[in-house]
């Protein structure tokens, strides 16, 4: 095990961090480079780079398979997927969603001219609560957002039994969900539609890219047409669009890293796990766990830093940091606080009690293959000198 400093050692003494590299989280994963190299040679071949190419069909139609969905509308990115998505659903007005996630889920709302309403998060779960959803319904609501944080199930059936009953769209951002399930359903087939994430921070990456997933033809049709600026052949425009296409080298990316991504969610497992069993052991500190029952992507290791803690989450950020241990603090400081909503809804806070405290107290560690032998092991080790040895 190598020797631990604190950041003031470091500085005294100008000795090297622990970790020569710096370790990142959402450091790329990549399956079979050779896999990928096939691909992109017949691309070439082809010289068919983009428009609906044999790759991105070939990859929608694995990933409808994989996810046991009708039908995989994929995308650049994940970011145009949600425009996208709540476009072809018609909502406008205000929209429910969740503040304690990542911006893009605001900003694709904010960027039409919809109103983002943001709602509270259940402290035990991370995601939206439902009362309070039923809470910021007004006459102007139109639709909610669900958010599957760390990969981890909204709570499915009560925000789809509030759509019902006050007549609301419901749609999912998966991006954190891809490969995970809710009652053994894959996510994916929740809502009038998901949006998927696969860029290159993700577990499972395309380079950059997205998709939408649905059961719904006349949904799936639309969104189809509008990713290709409303073409309908050549010289047919039927539909308001723009240009959302995934081009064919992303698609190329995505089939090679299909291939293996059980052997990625393993990796992630094995170090989930052993972050649990090490920190869970240091006072204060708390790993997020997940569902044994259902399929989980082990995407996100998140780190709870509680009262009883003897460090503040910020000290230990700071260690990490000293170390080349280059954690992250998602949510910080919450949406509500980002611009422009943080002068446009100045006082949306007094609604978030629940999510001010969780961002305070989050970090997320690195994670994934690329992470070195032993890694796990030293990182527990740093957080439980900067604690235990603090007495």
């Amino acid at each position: 095990m190598k020797t631990i400093r604190t950041p003031l050692d470091l500085a005294i003494n100008g000795a090297a961090p622990a970790f020569a590299e710096p370790l990142h989280v959402g450091r790329p994963n990549v399956g079979s480079r050779d896999t990928f190299m096939k691909l992109a040679g017949e691309m070439f071949d082809r010289r068919w780079f983009s428009n609906n190419g044999p790759l991105l069909q070939e990859f929608e139609n694995r990933v409808a398979a994989y996810l046991g969905v009708k039908h995989c509308v994929a995308m650049c990115n994940g970011t145009i997927a949600l425009e996208i998505a709540i476009r072809a659903l018609g909502l406008t007005g205000e929209v429910i969603v969740p503040s304690y996630t990542f911006v893009a889920t605001a900003h694709a709302l904010h960027w039409q001219g919809i109103t983002p309403v943001f709602a509270d998060i259940d402290p035990a779960t991370h995601n939206i609560d439902p009362a309070a959803v039923r809470r910021m319904i007004t006459p102007r609501t139109t639709g909610i957002i669900g958010v599957h944080l760390w990969g981890r199930p909204a709570p499915v059936d009560e925000l789809q039994a509030i759509a019902n009953e006050h007549r609301l769209q419901l749609m999912f951002d998966a991006a954190h969900a891809f490969g995970c399930s809710h009652k053994n359903s894959m996510i994916g087939r929740f809502g009038r539609c998901e949006v998927l994430s696969f860029h290159a921070t993700k577990f499972f990456n395309t380079f950059e890219g997205g998709a939408v997933v649905t059961e719904d033809d006349d949904l799936a049709d639309a969104m189809r047409l509008m990713r290709n600026f409303g073409f309908a052949g050549y010289d047919n425009v039927i539909h308001p669009g723009t240009n959302g296409k995934m081009i064919e080298v992303c698609a190329a990316m995505g089939l090679a890293n299909l291939d293996h991504i059980d052997t990625v969610i393993a990796a992630n497992q094995r170090n989930h796990n052993t972050y649990k069993l090490l920190l869970d052991a240091i006072p204060g500190l708390e790993v997020l766990g997940y569902n044994n029952n259902e399929h989980n992507n082990f995407q996100y290791v998140v780190l709870d830093v509680q009262e009883a803690c003897l460090r503040t989450r910020d000290e230990l950020l700071a260690v990490l940091v000293a170390e080349n241990v280059l954690a992250r603090k998602y949510f910080w400081p919450g949406v509500h606080r980002m611009q422009p909503y943080r002068d446009l809804y100045p006082h949306a806070g007094l609604m978030l009690p629940e999510t001010t405290e969780l961002a305070k107290r989050m970090i997320v560690l690195p994670t994934g293959t690329t992470l070195p032998d032993d890694a796990v092991e030293t990182i527990a080790a740093i957080l439980e000198q900067a604690i235990v040895g603090s007495t």
